[in-house]
């Protein structure tokens, strides 16, 4: 008997295939045909769909980081709050992370870098800027977002030992005191290297 699916179920389908098949492979050596066998469609599916192998890419992996609104957070509790999102959110289901996906990708393959890099400066650096203004956020969005890309990194696609026995609240306490020095180290009159003598 054949199992009829919507048009949204066959593309949830074809993305989750993607996403694995990026994860595991890397944008070079994953194939249309690869993805559809996955996915138990037919290729022709996926580009009905998606149009191309770079078009799945780009649906397959955008990322909104669902970042809550940090106005009302005291600067005391922000860094918790940052990285307390971030663990809480690749906690869930780490290998259908579309942020982690696009990690492991971006390390070899350019478009996947630039997508990265889009996500951080168009998501991140707006969201701290609600909590420290602008200036604080644009010298803090980087390093805070290196901290943070660092812990998914070494629990997530490394997977080293010392990382991943710890559990949530750990790594939580762990990391939240150095993104608030990065953050304290980032204040609106900070000087450049231009003041310097």
């Amino acid at each position: 008997m054949t199992v009829r699916r919507t048009s949204e179920q066959t593309k949830t389908i074809i993305l989750r295939a993607a996403r694995d098949a990026f994860a595991a492979h890397g944008y070079e050596r994953t194939t249309i045909r690869a993805v559809a066998a996955d996915a138990g469609i037919d290729p022709s599916m996926v580009m009905r769909y998606f149009g191309s192998k770079e078009g799945l890419f780009d649906a397959a992996l955008t990322v909104d980081l669902r970042l809550p609104d940090l106005s009302a957070v005291s600067p005391d509790e922000l860094p918790a709050a940052l990285v307390g999102h971030f663990v809480e959110r690749w906690e869930g289901d780490p290998a259908d992370d579309a942020l982690l996906v696009l990690l492991r990708s971006a390390v070899t393959n350019e478009q996947a870098a630039e997508r990265m890099r889009a996500v951080f400066a168009d998501q991140v650096a707006p969201a701290l800027a609600a909590a420290l203004g602008p200036e604080r956020a644009s010298r803090a969005a980087g390093l805070v977002s290196a901290q943070l890309l660092g812990l998914a990194l070494a629990r997530y696609l490394l997977r080293l030992p010392a990382v991943t026995a710890l559990g949530p609240r750990e790594l939580v306490a762990g990391l939240a005191p150095a993104v608030a020095a990065t953050l304290a180290a980032a204040p609106a009159d900070a000087i450049t290297p231009s003041d310097t003598p």
